[in-house]
This record gives C-alpha cells, structure tokens and sequence, in this order.
C-alpha cells in the first residue's frame, strides 16, 4: 500500500513535469536519429589531381571511382585553396604524390591505393614519392579531433557552471532583488557576462595551456589564434548558458539542456565528416556555434591558418554571442518592464 503510494506521487509528478517527459521520450529519438543519419551518410569521391598521366592511368584511376582532373599546369597551393584531396604528378619513371592530408585516414588509403596501382607491372612506376599540404605520414586521426575537443570543452564547461550559477542567482532571490533597483536590464546583463566572463577566460587559458604544453596536442598556428577562438566560443556558451538557465528551475531542468544543445552540437563539429553527408545535415550544423568554432581551430592548430583566414568563422561566433546578450536582455522582460 505504501509502495503503491509513492509510485503513484512519482507518477503525478512527472506528468506535471512536460519538460522531463519530453526529455525522457523526445531527445534519444532525436540524438538516436542524428547518428542514424550521420552513420549512414555516402562516403565522398576522392578528388585527384593528375598530371602527364597516361591515358591506361587514368582510365584505371576513374575505375577506381576516383574524380579525376587533369592539369599540367598545378601546383600545391591551388591542391590547398581548392582542397582537393591528392595531386599525383608522373615524370619518366617517377611519380609524385602530394596529399591535402586534412583526413589522415583518407589520405593514408589514398597513398596505399595509388602504390599498388603505381607497381612497375602495371603503370611502369619505379617509385612513388609522398608529399604533405598539412602534416606528414605520421599524422594520425587525433591531430584533427583534438583541436576540435579543446574547444568543445570549453563550450561544455562553460555553459554547465555559468547556466547553474546563474539559475542559482533567479532561485535564491537575488536577481528579483536586483531587478527591484533602478538598474537596467542591458546593465545585469553585462554585468553578468562581465562577472563570469572573467572566470571563463581564467578557465578557458588553462584548458588551452594545458591541451597543447602538457598532452601536447597538434599546434602549427598561431597561440594568440587560439585563444581569440576559444575566448570567442566561451562568451558564445556563457551568453547561451544564461538565456537557457531563465527557462529553468531547477539545476535537473537544467542539466536537461545538455542532450539537446550540447550532443547534437558534437555531430556537427568536424568529429564526423561534414562533407559526406547529406545536404539537409550540413545546413543544421551551420546553425550550431560549435561548428565555426571547431572549424576555426582546426585550421590554426592543424593547417597553420593565419586570421584572414578565420575571420568568417570569428565573426558567426560573435554573432551568436551578440544575438543570446540581446535575447538575454529581452527575457528580463518578464521581471520587470522597465
């Protein structure tokens, strides 16, 4: 009887509670769908560039299923600026192979694939020399996914303390408190983005510090990059934390939000490759912050990019910063009017 009794209190209180039902039921389905769709996207065409290769070649490189381009007049930093994934040059004997290497798996079957095409039996190769746009042949998967966690856990952190800390500041009283004063709302929330800006900065030197003088990760660009980046993606995730912690209340309500802002973000931030899927899938990951901000440090830690070269990436993360302040700004509203 007092069994019954309880279940039945856990079963009223969760049927009040929409946001945990919808939680339990709606987001495995929705991440569940994500990895179907992602796992189960084509693989991409190899685009190799080939130069005075001979028609047997490259007939037997387009059986392969390889994009072929033929150009005798190419060199490595069009392979760079097009981003295509290899550039084969034959001479005499000799052959030349020159690897974007922006995927190390790829790139290490690419080379594998070519020097058993290449065997004196059957194209007259005596030898197949390798060459590197980014990285070199002992580059291994990991150098392209660090970059991307350094960031990601930035973001993650970030969000998780500065959303509860701020959910404790509406809970406990004192922002309704603040509100009572002649403060404006435009003046909390800096204020607050300020207050806890300057331990996410704190938080975010010693994740990057750490990351690339203690486990080493790959870092070819500049530092000061790095830290424009990260700094860029702890005030997008500060100013989101925020917003979402108004629509809580409770810390579980908020812990909630992570499988639906946080997980999806991951699918979208390089770790699974974009290009491969399908096209409805990339454009719901351009309107995710961890997108730019993975692709941002990817090319600074990885390929060695310079600012000219990020600035686009910079700029949607400071619109997305700049959009969730305003919208913080606004969700006062229900406080007070003024």
């Amino acid at each position: 009887m007092r069994i019954g009794a309880i279940v039945t209190r856990i079963i009223q209180q969760m049927k009040r509670d929409k946001r945990t039902l919808a939680l339990l039921f709606f987001a495995p389905l929705l991440v569940l769908s994500l990895m179907y769709f992602i796992f189960n996207s084509n693989e991409t065409s190899v685009t190799l560039v080939v130069t005075n290769g001979p028609a047997p070649l490259i007939d037997k490189l387009k059986d392969a299923d390889f994009t072929i381009i033929e150009d005798d007049d190419f060199s490595k930093k069009q392979l760079r600026d097009k981003e295509y994934d290899g550039w084969l040059t034959i001479k005499q004997n000799d052959s030349k192979l020159t690897l974007l290497n922006d995927d190390p798996s790829q790139a290490k079957a690419l080379t594998m694939q070519l020097a058993q095409m290449l065997q004196p039996s059957h194209a007259a190769i005596d030898s197949l020399e390798t060459d590197y746009v980014y990285g070199n042949e002992d580059t291994a998967i990991f150098d392209i996914f660090s970059p991307m966690l350094i960031g990601f856990f930035v973001f993650f952190f970030v969000f998780l303390i500065t959303g509860i800390a701020l959910l404790k500041e509406r809970t406990s009283g004192t922002l309704e408190r603040l509100l009572a004063t002649p403060i404006k709302r435009s003046e909390i929330v800096a204020g607050y983005m300020i207050g806890y800006g300057l331990f996410a900065f704190l938080q975010t030197i010693i994740i990057v510090l750490f990351g690339i003088y203690v486990l080493d990760i790959v870092h070819v660009g500049s530092i000061w990059l790095v830290f424009l980046i990260n700094m860029m993606v702890a005030l997008v995730s500060l100013s989101l934390g925020a917003l979402l912690s108004s629509f809580a209340a409770s810390e579980f309500q908020m812990m909630q939000f992570i499988p639906l802002v946080i997980v999806p973000q991951v699918f979208f931030s390089g770790i699974f490759p974009l290009d491969s899927m399908a096209e409805w899938l990339q454009n719901i990951g351009r309107i995710m912050p961890l997108y730019y901000a993975a692709d941002a440090l990817n090319d600074v830690m990885y390929k060695g990019y310079t600012f000219p070269d990020i600035v686009v990436n910079i700029s949607v993360l400071a619109c997305f910063a700049l959009v969730f302040i305003t919208l913080n700004i606004i969700s006062l509203k229900k406080y007070r009017s003024l």
